[in-house]
C-alpha cells in the first residue's frame, strides 16, 4: 500500500509542469568587483580582452588595473556608491572598463541602447536620473555627441564635469569616448588620472562595503508597447547567472569567446563578460557592431573556441559569400539565443561552423536573463527543437489563464522565480506588481510547453498568439514549417485583423539569393500539410525585416504596415 501512494505522488509531480533546478554547486555569494579581482589573480597574465577594431589586448591583471583606474576617477568626479552612469556606446574595450569599474565603484551602470535617439536618450537618462554619461563620439550615421549637444546646448561652455543642463537635470558629467574632443566632455582616457590616493583608498573600502543584493545595472526593455521599463538588476542576478551560463558550455580558462552580440544587452554584457570573468575565458570582439566579415575572421586569427549570436547572425555569416575560405577547427560551442532559431539553421550551424557542442538558451531581460538552456552533450534532436532544461537554482511552472499549473505536454505562460528575477522596474512599483506576484514569481508573457523529461519548448508569446475564429494559431511553429522550403532564406509570421475571423495571419519572406517566389507556391506548399486555418491569407517578399540592434525581429512594425496598406482596423474586430 505504502509502495502505491509513492508511486502515485511522484507520477504527480512529473506529471505537472513545475521544475526546480537542484544543484549541488552552490551560488557565487560575491560582487562583480570581487569576481574580477579573483580572475586577476587566478589568470593574471592569460588573455583576459581582445577588442580587434582597436588593436587592444589586456590580461585579466591588466584588465583590473585599467577598471580600478577609471573607478578611482570616477570616483574623483564626485560619483557616489548608488548613482547611476549611462553608457551609450558599441563594443569596445572602454564599456567592458566601465562595466567593471562601475561595479567596484558602487555605481548603478545604465545600459543605454546604441541605436537609441533624441527622445529615448532623453527618457532613458531622466528615468533613472543618470550622474554622468559615457558616450561614443560617432558611429556610421550616428552622431552621439551630435544628440547629446542637442538635449544639452549648456554642455559646450560648461565646466568639464559641472554641466547643468535644463533637460537633464541631474546629469553633471558627459565623458566622451574617441575623439574630436567636444567642448565641456572629458576625455575617457583623461579620467583615470583624476583619481589619486584618496579615491584608491575609498576603493578599497567600497570593497567591503558593497553587498552582493545591491543594484548594479539597469536595462530598458524595448518598449514595444509603451514606454521603456528600467529593469534593475543585482550582483548577485547577472554575476550567477554568466557564471551558470558558462558552466553549461563546460567553459574554462582555455576558452576564447567570440562576441559580436552588443554588450548594451544581456547577451553581451553577461552571457559574455561575466561568463567570461567568472570562468577565466578571453573575450573577444570583433568589432564595434556586428559585421559577419569580421566575425568570421575574428573566430579564425584568435582561435576561438566559442561563438554567440542570435540566429540572423548566424545566417549572415553561413551566407557570407566568402564563408567556405575558413577554418573553424577551434570552434566548438557556443550560444544561439534572443530569438527563436529555425532548425535548419542550428544543423548548419553545427555541421558546417564545427558547433557541435553550441547551445541553445532562453531567458527574458527580466530574469538576468537566462532559465533555460540545453546541454552540450544533449542529443541533436534536443538542441534543435528546445531550449534545453531548467537552469540550476531556478524554478519554472506553467500555468493556464487562471494561474493554475497545467499538466506536461501543455501550453501555458512560464513564469520564473529564484536569484535571477531582477529587483524591479526602477520607480515603478505597480508596473512591477503586474509580473512579479506574492510569490516573488515573474509572469513572463512567453507561451512554453515542458516534456517528461523537463525540456523546454517556446511555441510563443502571448502577445504574439493569433485567434482566427476562436482557434489559437502559434506563429513560430508556421515559421518553422515554410523554413523548409528550399527557397525561402527567412520567414515571420504575425497576425492582422479580420472582420470575418478576428485575427488572419501574414507571412513575411525573404526568398534566397538568387530564387523568385510566387504566393500561389508558397500556400501549395502547405496545402495539404498543414491544416488549412494555419495557411497565411497575406504573403508579401520582402527584403529586410524591421530588427532591433540585438537582432530581434519587430513584428509590431510589420503589423501596423500591413494594416495600413490594406486598410486594416483593429477596432473593426472588436
Amino acid at each position: 500500500m505504502i509502495h502505491v501512494v509513492k508511486s502515485n505522488v511522484c507520477r504527480l509531480w512529473t506529471e505537472t509542469s513545475y521544475v526546480h533546478g537542484a544543484n549541488g554547486e552552490p551560488l557565487l555569494g560575491v560582487t562583480i568587483g570581487q569576481a574580477l579581482d579573483r580572475a586577476a589573480v587566478t589568470w593574471a597574465d592569460q588573455t583576459a580582452l581582445i577588442a580587434r577594431a582597436q588593436d587592444i589586448r589586456w590580461t585579466w591583471h591588466e584588465l583590473r588595473d585599467h577598471a580600478d583606474a577609471f573607478a578611482a576617477g570616477l570616483l574623483a568626479l564626485g560619483l557616489r556608491r548608488g548613482d547611476r552612469i549611462g553608457i551609450w556606446s558599441l563594443n569596445r574595450a572602454e564599456w567592458t572598463l566601465t562595466q567593471f569599474a562601475a561595479a567596484r565603484a558602487g555605481l548603478i551602470l545604465v545600459t543605454i541602447n546604441p541605436a537609441y535617439r533624441l527622445s529615448e536618450l532623453e527618457f532613458a537618462l531622466n528615468k533613472v536620473g543618470c550622474v554622468a554619461l559615457v558616450t561614443a563620439t560617432a558611429f556610421k550615421n550616428s552622431d552621439y555627441i551630435g544628440m547629446v549637444n542637442a538635449l544639452a546646448p549648456e554642455l559646450a561652455a560648461s565646466i568639464p564635469g559641472q554641466l547643468s543642463s535644463a533637460r537633464l537635470p541631474q546629469l553633471r558629467a558627459v565623458i566622451q569616448i574617441g575623439g574630436p574632443p567636444a567642448s565641456g566632455a572629458i576625455p575617457f582616457d583623461d579620467v583615470a588620472a583624476r583619481g589619486g590616493e584618496a579615491e584608491r583608498a575609498e576603493l578599497r573600502e567600497l570593497a567591503s562595503l558593497l553587498q552582493f543584493d545591491d543594484a548594479v545595472n539597469i536595462q530598458f526593455t524595448s518598449g514595444t508597447t509603451g514606454s521603456p521599463k528600467g529593469v534593475t538588476l543585482t550582483h548577485h542576478n547577472i554575476l550567477n547567472n554568466g557564471y551558470f551560463v558558462g558552466r553549461a558550455m563546460q567553459l574554462t580558462a582555455a576558452d576564447r569567446i567570440c562576441i559580436p552580440v552588443p554588450l548594451y544587452h544581456c547577451f553581451g554584457m553577461v552571457m559574455g563578460n561575466l561568463a567570461a570573468v567568472t570562468h577565466g575565458c578571453a573575450m573577444v570582439y570583433p568589432g564595434e557592431g556586428f559585421d559577419p566579415l569580421a566575425t568570421l575572421e575574428a573566430v579564425q586569427a584568435e582561435g576561438c573556441t566559442a561563438l554567440y549570436g542570435v540566429p540572423t547572425m548566424f545566417i549572415a555569416e553561413l551566407d557570407h559569400p566568402e564563408f567556405a575560405r575558413f577554418d573553424f577547427s577551434t570552434l566548438r560551442t557556443g550560444i544561439m539565443a534572443g530569438a527563436p532559431c529555425p532548425i535548419e539553421v542550428m544543423r548548419r550551424v553545427v555541421e558546417q561552423m564545427n558547433m557541435r557542442e553550441v547551445t541553445i538558451a532562453y531567458g527574458m531581460t527580466e530574469t538576468s536573463p537566462v532559465s533555460f538552456q540545453s546541454a552540450v552533450d544533449d542529443p541533436t534532436e534536443r538542441r534543435v527543437s528546445t531550449v534545453g532544461r531548467i537552469h540550476p537554482h531556478l524554478e519554472v511552472k506553467i500555468v493556464d489563464t487562471e494561474g493554475r499549473i497545467v499538466q506536461r505536454g501543455q501550453s501555458g505562460e512560464l513564469c520564473t522565480r529564484g536569484y535571477s528575477v531582477m529587483l524591479g522596474y526602477w520607480g515603478e512599483a505597480e508596473k512591477t506588481a503586474e509580473v512579479i506576484d506574492a510569490a516573488r514569481w515573474m509572469h513572463t508573457g512567453d507561451l512554453a510547453i515542458l516534456d517528461d523529461e523537463g525540456y523546454c519548448n517556446i511555441v510563443g508569446r502571448i502577445k504574439d498568439m493569433v485567434i482566427r475564429g476562436g482557434e489559437n494559431l502559434y506563429p513560430r511553429e508556421i515559421e518553422e514549417f515554410l523554413f523548409r522550403h528550399p527557397k525561402i532564406q527567412q520567414v515571420q509570421v504575425f497576425g492582422v485583423p479580420d472582420p470575418r475571423y478576428g485575427e488572419e495571419l501574414c507571412a513575411w519572406i525573404r526568398v534566397r539569393e538568387g530564387e523568385t517566389m510566387t504566393e500561389d507556391e508558397v500556400r501549395a506548399f502547405c496545402q495539404g500539410q498543414i491544416a488549412h486555418q494555419k495557411i497565411p491569407r497575406y504573403v508579401q517578399f520582402v527584403d529586410e525585416f524591421p530588427m532591433t540592434v540585438t537582432g530581434k525581429v519587430q513584428k509590431f512594425i510589420m503589423r501596423q504596415i500591413v494594416e495600413e496598406q490594406f486598410g486594416l482596423k483593429p477596432d473593426e474586430t472588436a
